[in-house]
């Protein structure tokens, strides 16, 4: 397909995210010259990729614009000749996701989409499925860019430049989308007057600000965060406990909001088990409020993203998404914050691994921005991450139950010993049916009359899955 008539694949399209997406490819309409948008999912996801891709369809109508949007279950036939390619699914939909949180909890650690024995478990899963596509691609649409956001974003960003041997991919967090757009304001400025630099890996970054004078803002913005006067772009699934500010003063950079789960365990622990005996973990809330968007989305009428939308903890990834593919087509060499391979950005990490940090976007891909040494703290926390992340992909890649073991005993989230173990006994016996990498190994934990302790999470395969 021509440069003048774009074809855009998402994979995921039957997510609540949908109408974000379509709604940001509206706002570049004259930036991008889209002919053809194909949404794709699995056939358990027929029903809501119906749903959003009808509300999607309206969208389009309603925006005057003559784009057909095509909903399908076979990816093949989607991604022949694209130009574009973006990832937001999750593998075992939301019911997957509810075990990663409610498993470690039942022996008392965090589980978490992102962080912790969970995190681990969402990359094993999507791991094998993000490398078939890349397979795919290979064959169908060679040129084409792949922008991914299904997560954990960093390590599958990593995982299709290392073993998909993938080099045009860019991998997007919201997180720094949000911190751009709601710190500015805290002291007065907007974004176009500050620049920004982040450093680190996805879900584990910290940044610095500057205002159009070349003053360092950084402490200020955080001045105002804890005086309580905005969270700085906290997502909606992390619970707000404060970072002690002495250390703050020492770091002298602006941490991630996932940071919480690092510098405050203890404290968000609690929380996470509160939740966990009360109203259900972060996973069954957001099931609630899919349904509550879905029936949204089901209403003819309805050709407008609602503003319910926001209260789902991924807001702007859609959006960012957007703007990654209008840079990349229209080589804008826009700022953006993205999971790219290092190249000596950050010299504390190999140059050859992904890295989560400030990037110029244009037609060459991200080149990233030098951020430069860290202090020994944040060096050696962020050694320490990524290192684990390697260890993840490569036991996701090859099934080692040894490897898996290693990420669990490194993660500091995970307590090591043998609670450590039965946590991720259990998670290989209750993701089973999307680990094919390690079906020898659960074969023999079946065998040993390995069962899931936490009842809601053992009983969820006797329910439909949803998204």
């Amino acid at each position: 397909m021509s440069r003048n008539a774009l074809k855009l694949v998402t994979i995921g399209g039957g997510s609540s995210y949908t109408p974000e997406l379509i709604e940001g490819f509206i706002k570049r309409q004259d930036e991008l010259p889209i002919k053809e948008i194909w949404l794709v999912d699995i056939p358990a996801g027929e029903e809501k990729l119906n749903i959003v891709g009808h509300m999607a369809q309206r969208m389009v109508k309603k925006a005057g614009l003559d784009w057909t949007v095509h909903l399908t279950l076979d990816r093949r036939e989607a991604l022949k000749d694209a130009d574009f390619v973006s990832t937001q699914f999750r593998v075992g939909l939301l019911n997957a996701r509810i075990k990663d949180e409610r498993i470690p909890a039942s022996y008392g650690m965090i589980g978490q989409e992102t962080n912790g024995a969970g995190g681990i478990f969402k990359a094993f899963r999507t791991i094998p499925v993000i490398l078939d596509i890349v397979k795919d691609m290979k064959e169908l649409c060679p040129n084409a860019w792949l922008v991914n956001f299904t997560n954990p974003s960093g390590m599958i960003t990593e995982a299709i430049s290392t073993y998909g041997q993938w080099d045009r991919v860019i991998g997007l967090c919201n997180v720094p989308v949000n911190a751009m757009i709601d710190e500015p304001p805290l002291i007065g400025k907007t974004t176009e007057q500050l620049t920004y630099k982040f450093a680190g890996i996805d879900h584990f970054h910290w940044h610095k600000v500057w205002d159009e004078t070349g003053k360092n803002v950084t402490m200020d913005i955080l001045d105002k965060i804890e005086a309580d006067e905005g969270d700085g772009g906290l997502p909606k699934n992390i619970f707000d406990v404060p970072f002690y500010r002495a250390q703050l003063d020492n770091i002298q950079m602006i941490p991630c909001g996932y940071h919480r789960y690092y510098y405050r365990e203890e404290e968000m622990l609690d929380h996470a088990i509160e939740e966990y005996n009360g109203v259900g973990t972060r996973a069954q809330q957001v099931k609630r409020l899919e349904h509550e968007l879905f029936e949204l989305y089901k209403d003819p009428n309805l050709a407008v993203k609602p503003p319910q939308l926001a209260e789902r903890g991924g807001a702007h990834y859609s959006d960012a998404a957007c703007e990654a593919i209008a840079s990349l087509h229209a080589d804008k060499k826009t700022h953006m914050v993205v999971s790219t391979v290092n190249h000596g950005a950050i010299p504390d990490l190999p140059e050859d691994h992904v890295v989560e940090v400030s990037a110029q976007i244009g037609a060459a891909g991200a080149i990233p921005m030098a951020f430069g040494a860290l202090a020994p703290a944040e060096r050696g926390w962020l050694q320490l991450m990524k290192n684990m992340e390697l260890v993840i992909c490569e036991a996701g890649v090859t099934g080692n139950y040894g490897l898996a073991l290693q990420a669990f005993t490194m993660n500091p989230l995970v307590r090591s010993g043998h609670t450590a173990k039965r946590i991720l006994n259990e998670l290989l016996i209750a993701h089973q049916d999307y680990l094919p990498q390690f079906a020898d190994t659960i074969a023999k934990l079946k065998a040993a009359g390995v069962i899931v302790k936490d009842p809601i999470a053992r009983d969820l395969d006797k329910e439909p899955a949803t998204v």
